[in-house]
């Protein structure tokens, strides 16, 4: 099984920040696309930021809702944990949401290619 779990969210007044972290452990052979849906109330589940392993650098992209005041992160992994990060400024209240984590990985060499989700984490920006 592989576990995501987040961390990070809470209340913050507009023009604030938080930073919210998300670590995958389990039986992972590899992961390759980490990044960040959000869910508001009344809307779908949106993309908010992915990272992506590219040879031996990094690919990331972000809604346009949020570029330039959110990025993403991510550590290499470390005895099988995989940690991604979401550093978010200048928060608005339509940036409240349940966030949620995602890895794309597998479990083994021959599995195929899995989207595995957290439980989430709730951000309230007020204004």
């Amino acid at each position: 099984q592989v576990q995501l779990v987040e961390s990070g969210g809470g209340l913050v007044q507009a023009g604030g920040s938080l930073r919210l972290s998300c670590a995958a452990s389990g039986r992972i052979f590899s992961i390759n696309t980490m990044g960040w849906y959000r869910h508001a109330p009344g809307k779908q589940r949106e993309l908010v930021a992915a990272i992506s392993t590219v040879g031996t650098g990094r690919s990331t992209n972000y809604a346009d809702s949020v570029k330039g005041r959110f990025t993403i992160s991510r550590d290499n992994a470390k005895n099988s944990v995989y940690l991604v990060y979401l550093q978010m400024n200048s928060l608005k209240p339509e940036d409240t949401a349940v966030y949620y984590c995602s890895a794309d990985g597998k479990q083994t060499a021959s599995s195929i290619l899995t989207k595995y989700w957290g439980r989430g984490t709730q951000v309230t920006v007020s204004s």
